[in-house]
């Protein structure tokens, strides 16, 4: 069930509007937003989310709608979000620091220590449930962002620029824990970094300037390239650039 806006504008006090007027539905499966920094994904992602809100217009979910306070519990525990910047809290081990979000939104104690450590699982990290979070790697780190934001078994799941300053291998790795875990929930992944599509995403969307410039599968993304672009990220480059390319130049 795919999560509607419905013409929202959204501005950050008072200033230019970043959406105006914005009608999007995300797709069912696994999204990747594609935009520079500054197109506006963050805003969007955090929308979807409930964690800012609209100056006008609606965000629903299965009827839900975050403009009703009475609702906003049950759209939060269905929609999960996993912000760009994740606070740790010193000293903590990854389970402890699940457990925590889980207690934050409104689990018992008992029910968030006993999912923290399935959560810990889906991202292959039980292995590290007492390490304390300062101690791993940084893409192990991020995987105990996106624990934190599945402890309450959320349908939805938003990832504002996950892999940004993880290595080649750190990605191929949390792409592929994506990809398991999109057999249970829809994920939408936010990014500037064309490498991202190359790993079995089901849809590209393309936001410059708070507007949709592309909505599609993959496939009719990459038939946008250019004939001369040979292996799949140079054609995943291309077909960006075909669609943030203004006046002769690339916005990046």
């Amino acid at each position: 069930m795919p999560i509607s806006m419905f013409e929202c504008s959204f501005s950050y006090r008072r200033r230019r509007p970043v959406l105006r007027d914005f009608s999007y539905t995300l797709p069912p499966g696994r999204t990747v937003l594609l935009g520079p920094n500054g197109a506006g994904k963050s805003t969007l992602l955090g929308l979807c989310a409930s964690a800012l809100r609209p100056d006008s217009g609606s965000v629903t979910y299965d009827g839900l709608s975050t403009g009703q306070r009475r609702a906003l519990p049950a759209f939060r525990r269905r929609v999960a979000w996993m912000p760009q910047q994740v606070e740790q809290v010193p000293g903590l081990t990854a389970r402890d620091q699940v457990a925590y979000s889980g207690w934050l939104k409104g689990m018992s104690r008992r029910a968030a220590w006993r999912e923290a450590l399935r959560a810990l699982r889906r991202v292959e990290l039980a292995d590290r449930a007492d390490d304390k979070v300062q101690e791993l790697s940084g893409g192990q780190q991020r995987r105990v962002a996106v624990a934190q934001a599945l402890v309450h078994d959320a349908e939805v799941l938003l990832l504002d620029e996950p892999t940004a300053g993880m290595d080649p291998r750190q990605r191929q790795v949390f792409h592929q824990i994506l990809a398991d875990l999109s057999k249970e929930v829809h994920i939408v992944l936010s990014t500037h970094d064309t490498s991202d599509i190359a790993n079995s995403y089901d849809s590209v969307a393309v936001l410059l300037d708070g507007q949709v410039r592309f909505s599609g599968t993959v496939a009719d993304f990459l038939s946008h390239a250019s004939a001369t672009a040979a292996s799949d990220e140079q054609r995943a480059t291309s077909a960006y650039q075909a669609f943030t390319e203004i006046d002769g130049a690339i916005s990046w």
